[in-house]
């Protein structure tokens, strides 16, 4: 894989476990509306979707839906970031690529990125962070891997990006670039990996 060039993270499920941070952010906002917690599904679609994907799962009413997001915009992620787990072998595997490679991230989170990023110590080592609020359309749409693609003026085949979910999956395919499927056997997928420091071995 000599011609890889920039290497991209999701964030949930890929730089993070997160689903436990997920669970408790929205529940706690369809508590605060009278709502029951989430079911199993309805946890599986908003641990891959934007926040505003989300609360419309959560809240089909529009009236509710426009209450919700609102509420969320002015909720706090910080009491949640205690639900998260960094991935073990992020750290090393950024201090390898650092020298030799671009790194990017492309999630489908908004505005809680930077934050995330901060209260784990990983502030500048990204060269380029993509949320959802830097793109027309989120993940599964190619958009926020173009624009890394973009930035870097690289070709789609000088990306390799890893990911978790079905919406990765689409993505890298419509952008054309390789894809490193995460914990995820069911996603088709350049490779399958169990840890990121299997992305040192594919590199190599």
């Amino acid at each position: 894989m000599k011609h890889i060039k920039v290497v991209g993270f999701d964030c949930d499920g890929v730089m993070f476990d997160t689903i436990n941070a997920n669970r408790a952010y929205y529940n706690h906002i369809l508590k605060h509306f009278g709502k029951p917690c989430m079911n199993s599904k309805q946890l599986e679609y908003v641990h891959i979707h934007t926040v505003k994907e989300a609360i419309a799962r959560l809240f089909n009413d529009d009236h509710c839906f426009k209450a919700a997001l609102d509420y969320s915009n002015r909720l706090s992620y910080i009491p949640f970031l205690k639900y998260m787990i960094i991935e073990p072998g992020l750290k090393p595997l950024l201090k390898y690529l650092k020298s030799k490679y671009k790194t990017a991230v492309a999630t489908n989170r908004t505005d809680t990125m930077e934050i995330v990023l901060s209260e784990n110590d990983l502030d500048g080592q990204f060269d380029l962070v993509v949320t959802a609020l830097d793109v027309k359309r989120p993940k599964p749409s190619p958009d926020p891997l173009i624009k890394i693609i973009d930035h870097f003026d690289v070709k789609p085949e000088n990306l390799i990006y890893i990911g978790d979910s079905s919406l990765d999956e689409k993505a890298a395919a419509s952008a054309g670039v390789f894809f490193a499927a995460y914990k995820n056997r069911s996603l088709l997928a350049d490779f399958h990996i169990n840890s990121l420091k299997e992305i040192e071995n594919i590199l190599s």
